[in-house]
């Protein structure tokens, strides 16, 4: 049977050479997930590892502040490094100033801040505490002196002796000194770093000397790093603690793998597992043919003696080998894919420390091994059904396909279909959670598919209907693709599932841009708004002097910052807004519930009336608000809202938060010009003032709300292009199918032919029904899509109060259009072959 099997297997290589691609393609983008993140991951260890080699303990506030993935720690008193350097058994001491400073180009333009942090610090004097060394130079010895990385002076365009600024986020002009490299790199990761000396540092970042963010212990020699941080725990005031260099180095690696890393090879990996489902299915489509046109061949196995273990083993092997294969490639395909991924994100500005690409034979064993089980998995019932043929079936034909008038088919696709839809329904009304809408949304795809034969058709006939204009052709090509309902669905399934997932993203994006558009423009009652040059994702934002001139401008009648940071309201973590409330009621409208915003103090918190009262909070409470400097203050709510776009949650002023963040920044600057005012005079002189801060992004209203969102569009051209992969596997299925269908059906091609068929309304006519299969997929991953993002947006709005349902019509018809056209494309080869058949030696076959 082993030589049997290999014998069949070779001789349909090259049907099930597509089926092999798409393990393939799966495969590979599963394994270049995992290849990146081991890469990036173990880039990060090596980072931070080098960055602590001469660390033996850290000290540092107890207390940490968490908001909007945001991890900020109180600076510490710096009479502790004294304490500190007092302590037997410690060696070295170095007090460590830390924050954000982005530095501009000669053209006064932000380098940086798409990503990787923009650094500032204090220069240290041992390269060991921060694995910083000079390449150039010398360090900073003076104010107005800086050190900056090797990567951002050759973009500045800087060195030793040039003149730069940086901001902090107020513009500081300051001269290089000197060049460093982190471990020999040019760069950390794609950040940006600029060090001065210790006492400006402190001043810029930190607002006085008299702090320090952290300081960084080398223990004398017989001391390790867990004797070291006891004897440290001992003499340090309340409120700071010690932790061993190996600790702040795994704690570095937990916080950027719970982070950013965590949750980018998450989605990659998402998109990665629709891939393998959607190879699954074209997976299945192949072998359930196969095992159709091999009905003959196992019935003739079964009367020459064989079992149906044996049949059974022989089909399941045949899709192991396949598995094997495809999969072997494909996590050699997703390692050169991970380092091509890699090589891009360099040179983007937005690379991983990493040293080249690790390869894990854990990951590749689990994409390989992933691989072959979605193969063996979309074989096995195939296998099953050639396993249970009679040795009689060889006197047969071909079978007749009643899957789609089979009764208990319909009701239970109807059931389940039923079950889903009801759940999605009760998340949009409230009646459940997101979770359980999503598993509602899952259970749909699954009665979709079970119920996929039953209506393939009459929809496969309504769709082809269009088709009988085309002539014999093209009615032979609708019947045809109907002829075979089990066929046809599952054929289209795959492209169902990826186009539904398409569709979703495009609506829910849709939606999420219009709630945007709607929320921005009803509460932003201005001219102009300023927000930081790029994407400011990193950056220094704006600086309080930038909006407290542009205030001051004659063509201004009001201007107001935004900026958003971590605190704890009531002892619960929470991210903060602060403002000055009165100038951001003039340009922008609250939607107030109870008090008046322009009445918030520093003494006063304005509250959106949702948080409020999910919290218990009344007009007129003291609530206790914590800030990252570690104290607490009770402070009076004086009004609560519903116009959460542009406060927030919480709002504080922007003096009350000044006190207690040391350098404190906006993410964004709302402008009303005064009465008289031109737009374009007035948005000349706010553009002037703005170029000495960085030249921050100036729009107008309808640019601005453009401009939010834009990101969304942003978002969905990357999954967009994901989403890719997944949908060309689904094409390759339809082509396979059409491939094997036509092998199948040589004798009928031969007398249709025969008959007086020409090539080229064969090759219509095949191609025509690639184009059936194909919309019957679009058109039901368009209905699945349109419904399950429908349900996923009024979830969210019952939720969070944030979902404008929005359907891009324009954005759908393109999708259903590719989707036509993907059709025809599928069906190009195989109605080539169909053309070219020998009409004597197809009428002539079994």
């Amino acid at each position: 049977m082993l030589r049997t099997t290999l014998a069949a297997t070779w001789s349909h290589k090259r049907r099930l050479c597509a089926t092999g691609s798409a393990v393939l393609l799966g495969v590979a983008f599963l394994s270049a997930t995992l290849v990146f993140g081991d890469s990036a991951r173990a880039g990060f260890a090596i980072a931070f590892a080098e960055a602590n080699a001469g660390t033996d303990a850290y000290v540092r506030s107890a207390e940490s502040f968490t908001a909007a993935e945001e991890v900020v720690r109180p600076p510490i008193a710096a009479e502790v490094v004294d304490v500190v350097a007092a302590l037997d058994g410690v060696a070295t001491v170095a007090a460590a100033v830390s924050g954000t400073g982005q530095v501009l180009d000669a053209q006064g333009r932000t380098i940086g801040g798409n990503g990787p942090p923009t650094m500032a610090a204090a220069w240290a004097p041992e390269p060991a505490f921060t694995g910083w060394a000079l390449v150039e130079g010398r360090p900073p010895a003076a104010p107005g002196e800086v050190v900056l990385d090797r990567a951002t002076a050759a973009e500045a365009g800087a060195g030793p002796g040039s003149k730069v600024t940086v901001l902090v986020p107020r513009p500081v002009e300051a001269t290089v000194v000197g060049i460093a490299t982190f471990g020999g790199r040019d760069s950390l990761g794609g950040s940006t770093y600029a060090a001065f000396t210790l006492d400006e540092a402190q001043r810029l970042l930190l607002g006085g000397t008299d702090l320090v963010s952290g300081v960084v212990v080398a223990a004398a020699p017989g001391v390790d790093q867990d004797e070291l941080v006891r004897r440290l725990a001992a003499v340090l005031p309340p409120g700071v603690e010690a932790v061993s260099g190996a600790d702040l180095t795994r704690e570095q690696q937990a916080e950027i793998e719970g982070d950013f890393l965590g949750f980018f090879t998450a989605a990659l990996t998402a998109f990665a597992v629709v891939a393998l489902l959607v190879a699954a299915f074209s997976i299945f489509n192949t072998f359930a043919i196969l095992a159709a046109q091999r009905t003959g061949e196992s019935a003739l196995l079964r009367a020459l003696g064989a079992s149906r273990r044996q049949v059974l083993g022989s089909a399941l092997a045949e899709s192991a080998i396949v598995g094997l294969v495809g999969s072997v490639l494909g996590a050699g395909a997703g390692v050169l894919v991970a380092a091509g991924a890699l090589s891009l994100m360099e040179g983007a500005g937005f690379g991983m420390p990493v040293e080249g690409v690790a390869l894990s034979a854990r990951s590749l064993a689990l994409a390989v091994a992933a691989g072959l089980l979605v193969t063996l998995v979309g074989g096995a019932l195939p296998a099953w059904r050639a396993g249970r043929v009679s040795p009689l079936a060889a006197l047969r034909d071909v079978a007749v396909d009643t899957s789609g008038r089979s009764r208990s088919r319909a009701a239970a696709g109807t059931v389940v279909v039923a079950g889903g839809a009801a759940a999605v329904v009760a998340g949009a009304s409230g009646g459940a959670s997101l979770a359980q809408t999503g598993l509602g949304a899952v259970v749909v795809v699954a009665g979709m598919v079970l119920l996929g034969p039953v209506v393939a058709r009459p929809v496969g006939a309504v769709l082809g209907a269009p088709l009988r204009w085309r002539g014999a052709s093209g009615d032979l090509a609708r019947r045809n693709a109907v002829r075979n309902p089990r066929r046809m669905a599952a054929s289209a399934t795959a492209l169902l599932v990826g186009v539904g997932v398409v569709s979703l993203f495009t609506v829910f994006g849709a939606s999420v841009a219009r709630t945007i558009e709607d929320q921005v423009d009803r509460a932003f009652g201005g001219d102009l708004a300023l927000t930081p040059a790029g994407s400011g994702f990193s950056g220094a934002g704006l600086s309080p002097e930038l909006v407290a001139e542009v205030a001051a401008l004659a063509e201004v009648e009001a201007a107001a910052g935004l900026g958003f940071g971590p605190a704890t309201v009531g002892g619960r973590q929470q991210q903060v807004g602060y403002s000055d409330p009165a100038a951001l009621a003039a340009v922008a409208d609250f939607d107030l519930v109870e008090g008046d915003v322009v009445g918030v103090s520093d003494d006063g918190v304005a509250m959106s009336a949702d948080f409020a009262a999910d919290h218990g909070y009344r007009v007129g409470q003291a609530v206790d608000v914590g800030f990252a400097d570690g104290s607490t203050v009770a402070l009076t709510l004086v009004a609560t809202y519903d116009q959460r776009a542009i406060g927030g949650d919480v709002l504080v002023t922007d003096r009350r938060w000044a006190a207690h963040n040391r350098q404190p920044n906006y993410f964004l600057a709302l402008v009303t010009l005064a009465e008289g005012t031109a737009l374009d005079a007035g948005r000349a002189a706010v553009e002037a003032v703005a170029a000495r801060h960085g030249s921050p992004d100036v729009m107008d209203r309808d640019g601005f709300v453009a401009s939010q969102a834009a990101q969304i569009d942003t978002l969905l051209t990357v999954v967009y292009a994901l989403l890719a992969v997944a949908v060309l596997i689904a094409l390759m299925g339809i082509a396979n199918t059409l491939s094997l269908s036509v092998h199948e059906r040589r004798r009928e091609l031969g007398l249709l032919r025969a008959v007086g068929q020409s090539r080229p309304q064969m090759r219509a006519m095949v191609r025509w029904e690639s184009v059936i299969v194909a919309l019957f997929g679009a058109v039901g991953g368009l209905a699945l899509g349109l419904f399950v993002s429908w349900g996923l947006v009024m979830a969210l709005n019952e939720a969070e109060g944030f979902g404008t349902y929005a359907v891009p019509a324009g954005s759908l018809v393109t999708v259903l259009a590719v989707g036509a056209a993907a059709g025809v494309a599928a069906g190009l080869r195989p109605a080539w072959r169909a053309a070219r058949l020998d009409v004597l030696e197809a009428v002539a076959s079994p």
